[in-house]
């Protein structure tokens, strides 16, 4: 490994119970391990995740963040000077699910930002090598940093036979909205069902029908429902909206659950499908190329410095991605 030079005094944005999420200008310097590289961090995403953490999900303590475009400044020469994102699994490598494929389900695994690892809302942070991917040169940052989330959403097509489906998502926020995108092509016929009239007509200018959440009237028809509201709520008006033998995907996390009726999902034969981290090569394919556009969805950003004000940001249900560049 290349010798690098650490920043003196590494800044980032870390959570824990008794402070909530501060910035910290002392953070201790992280160190990689053997088959770990070490990236100079230079844009952030802030996700729901992100946000629910702060609510106390997964009971995670430390550096917060998981999406993220940075430059490699420690590790093989075929890296170096690299920029790079990553994927946010960081597994055993050797464990039946490892050896077969489903590395994503190691159950020994560290979330990168989520559990069990420091995140990358920080100057630096430390990646396993194999989870890395590289980027065009032509892709910038802005568009770059969409490839953790816009990966996420091209699971579902991974999981549900989307060809010719009559979709439903329900949500108009990040992920909502990526999943629309990446939809929008497979299916029959698309809808997007959310509570903003301004990230509707977001969705509305890039060719996606959407109707407001008070106008729509859930009618037990959509092939494919897909959850991306962040709430209890969400799973219900879901099991209303698709049809008898129609699948439900849940792409929402948050903190605490809440009781739900599940009568509907045994009467009407539902299949409801889980869906979390999904494959990276075309994600980055899609941002390079312009097939999905993600940058009109691009809210407002802050420097790290201003980290905490770009949590609050986030968090503000009229914006929906907000980044942080690290050095502005």
């Amino acid at each position: 490994m290349e010798s690098v030079e650490l920043v003196q005094a590494m800044k980032a944005i870390v959570f824990d119970s008794d402070n909530g999420p501060h910035l910290q200008g002392d953070y201790p310097q992280p160190s990689p391990a053997s088959g770990e590289v070490l990236v100079a961090v230079e844009t952030i995403g802030i996700c729901r995740t992100d946000l629910e953490i702060l609510k106390g999900y997964m009971g995670f303590t430390g550096v917060i963040g998981h999406e993220f475009v940075g430059t490699v400044i420690g590790g093989p020469d075929e890296w170096m000077s690299r920029r790079v994102v990553a994927e946010i699994n960081c597994n055993c490598g050797v464990c039946e699910f490892c050896t077969t494929g489903l590395g994503n389900h190691c159950p020994s695994r560290s979330v990168t930002g989520i559990a069990g690892r420091d995140g990358v809302m920080a100057q630096q942070a430390v990646v396993p090598l194999v989870n890395l991917h590289k980027l065009p040169d032509s892709l910038t940052n802005d568009r770059g940093v969409f490839a953790e989330p816009l990966a996420a959403v091209l699971r579902i097509g991974q999981q549900v036979d989307l060809d010719g489906a009559n979709v439903v998502v329900l949500g108009d926020g990040r992920l909502g909205q990526l999943a629309a995108r990446a939809i929008k092509g497979p299916a029959a016929a698309l809808l997007m069902v959310g509570k903003h009239a301004g990230k509707l007509q977001l969705a509305s200018a890039v060719g996606i029908d959407t109707r407001g959440l008070k106008e729509f009237t859930p009618d037990r028809s959509a092939d494919v429902v897909v959850d991306a509201t962040g709430s209890p709520e969400g799973f219900e008006l879901a099991l209303r909206t698709v049809r008898p033998l129609g699948t439900v995907v849940l792409k929402s996390t948050f903190a605490v659950g809440g009781g739900m009726n599940l009568a509907g999902v045994v009467i009407d034969e539902i299949t409801v499908v889980g869906s979390r981290c999904g494959p990276f090569a075309p994600a980055i394919e899609a941002l390079d190329t312009g097939k999905i556009e993600v940058t009109d969805l691009i809210s407002c950003r802050f420097d790290l410095d201003h980290g905490i004000e770009a949590l609050h940001a986030a968090s503000d249900g009229r914006n929906i991605k907000v980044l942080i560049d690290v050095e502005q």
